[in-house]
């Protein structure tokens, strides 16, 4: 019996994370070969590859022959990065360049996914042509990764995005389904940061986004180079945390907005706005409103579960 096997082949790299479990199920769902890898959590149902593992690297891009790669994997939480300067660099740079190396060698188009932390946040909106001027050290790998990859394969694109949320594993895999505890125990009050302007961004979307460009990049390979993706509701903290309240009924009378600039922990830009017009005109694009983004992403993690019933039956 004849099996349509789809011809088209994506390698997704951190599949195992918020962002890659996204982008592995938007292409799986749409007729693309989807091979996904991961480290810690990666069996049964990912490839288990070690990005730091040049061997295997090779051994499991020659073996599958992608058409496409997403560069998923990364340390992306800015703190980390701070306490271990070096690990982050070997993920984030130096795995980075020998992916490219290797996407070049089988002739296969890498999407490198990096951030909107690559801009110091003092003249947003930034576009892709805008010069980069980290504030953290996390920006400053991430940018050091979009330099390796380019000058291992010019055949790359760079998709900037900020911060994500999404159907979660715990609350803490997004800076922004981490604040769902502070906004349910409404008997303590809660400080926010409503100092940094954010642009919440649904990993679905950027799964499509990513889905689009590879689909795009088939038909024409003059899709390369950088690109930015956001969601375009500004909020700070405070008012996702506002937002989250209201989304499913909850008081928000305790939450506390905190209006100056973080003293602790890595420097963040105020406001690293992303223009998202290029990918816009090439007719790519989805963003789901942040109220229904967010609903479906909390709903598994309300306490009172009351109100679980009450709206979904």
């Amino acid at each position: 019996e004849d099996v349509d096997i789809p011809s088209r082949r994506v390698l997704i790299t951190g599949a195992t994370g918020l962002l890659g479990r996204a982008v592995f199920k938007e292409f799986n769902e749409n007729n693309w070969n989807t091979v996904g890898c991961g480290y810690r959590r990666a069996q049964p149902r990912f490839e288990h590859v070690n990005l730091l593992d040049s061997i295997a690297v090779h051994d499991i891009i020659h073996d599958f022959q992608p058409h496409v790669i997403v560069h998923c994997a990364a340390e992306r939480r800015p703190d980390v990065v701070e306490g271990h300067p070096d690990a982050a660099s070997q993920l984030n740079v130096a795995a980075s360049a020998n992916l490219a190396k290797e996407a070049a060698g089988v002739g296969a188009f890498l999407i490198y996914i990096s951030t909107d932390y690559v801009f110091d946040g003092t003249s947003p909106p930034y576009k892709e042509t805008d010069v980069p001027n980290p504030l953290n050290l996390y920006g400053k790998t991430k940018l050091e990764g979009e330099k390796a990859v380019l000058e291992n394969n010019e055949e790359t694109a760079v998709l900037r995005i900020p911060v994500l949320y999404g159907e979660v594993e715990r609350l803490e895999e997004s800076a922004v389904t981490v604040m769902f505890d502070k906004v349910q125990f409404s008997n303590k009050s809660a400080n926010m940061d409503h100092w940094q302007q954010r642009f919440p961004t649904n990993v679905k979307d950027v799964a499509a986004v990513c889905r689009q460009l590879a689909e795009k990049r088939m038909l024409d390979p003059s899709i390369k180079g950088t690109f930015h993706w956001s969601g375009n509701e500004q909020m700070t903290k405070y008012e996702m945390a506002c937002a989250i309240a209201d989304a499913f009924n909850l008081p928000s009378s305790h939450l506390r907005p905190i209006t100056d600039s973080p003293v602790v922990g890595a420097l963040r830009p105020k406001n690293a706005q992303l223009d998202c017009s290029k990918l816009e005109m090439l007719g790519i694009g989805q963003r789901t409103p942040f109220r229904a983004g967010i609903r479906e992403s909390l709903w598994p993690f309300l306490v009172d579960k009351r109100w679980r019933q009450t709206v979904f039956h």
